[in-house]
């Protein structure tokens, strides 16, 4: 089960997770190896444990294993040169997973790819900056590679569109329009969806611009809302 893959380290973790098949990927595998989530969390001690943690502002940094899977499923979009949003960035942690996923050697494109992290906690995104700086991705900032703003995320950031993946890590009451707009053809959402219930929700768009979507699973997370009513 996804709450035991804890481990005592970031290798562990990663681990843990692969055996549970909740990572089943190589290029996922080797993105959050090179991501410390000691990084990213307000307490050290505990960055290694398979579950969401405060992280200040009324803002949960989601579990390891939520992350696993928002990555596996966005993987086939996740190319050199592409575009990704990430809706409610919080600490940075999946922005910096994402970077590193649009990241090969051997492909000059990935010199065109780009990270968008959206939060409307002006602290959080300081905070985010600084520690994606920690975690050795400083020029990647420096180069626009990875861009953290602060912002409504339910509306998405039209500037730097259209995105091959959108990422949101706070659940929409529904699914926001904007975003859907937003996507590229083709293009995929991981969004969870939902009030009292909630569920993961894949928002597939084609070469057309037809919208398909498909639930995968239940889950409970903080509201996709302003910073009013969250802090």
């Amino acid at each position: 089960m996804a709450w035991r893959c804890t481990g005592a380290t970031n290798a562990e973790l990663i681990a843990n997770m692969a055996n549970a098949e909740i990572i089943t990927s190589e290029r996922v595998t080797s993105a959050m190896m090179q991501v410390d989530r000691a990084h990213y969390v307000r307490l050290a001690h505990a960055a290694y444990e398979d579950s969401p943690q405060q992280i200040g502002h009324g803002a949960t940094i989601s579990a390891p294993h939520m992350h696993a899977h928002a990555a596996e499923r966005l993987l086939s979009f996740l190319k050199p040169g592409a575009r990704v949003l990430d809706v409610g960035s919080g600490s940075g942690y999946l922005s910096a997973v994402l970077y590193h996923l649009l990241q090969d050697p051997h492909n000059a494109r990935s010199k065109d790819s780009k990270v968008v992290g959206i939060e409307h906690v002006p602290e959080l995104v300081q905070w985010s900056v600084g520690n994606l700086r920690k975690d050795g991705l400083g020029a990647a900032l420096d180069d626009g590679k990875i861009k953290m703003i602060v912002g409504d995320g339910r509306k998405g950031l039209l500037e730097d569109g259209p995105y091959d993946a959108i990422h949101v890590g706070a659940a929409a009451p529904s699914l926001p329009a904007e975003l859907v707009e937003q996507l590229a053809r083709p293009g995929r959402m991981f969004i969870p969806v939902g009030t009292h219930t909630q569920q993961i929700m894949q928002v597939d768009k084609d070469a057309d611009g037809n919208i398909t979507e498909k639930p995968l699973f239940n889950v409970l997370y903080v509201p996709l809302t302003d910073r009013v009513k969250q802090v």
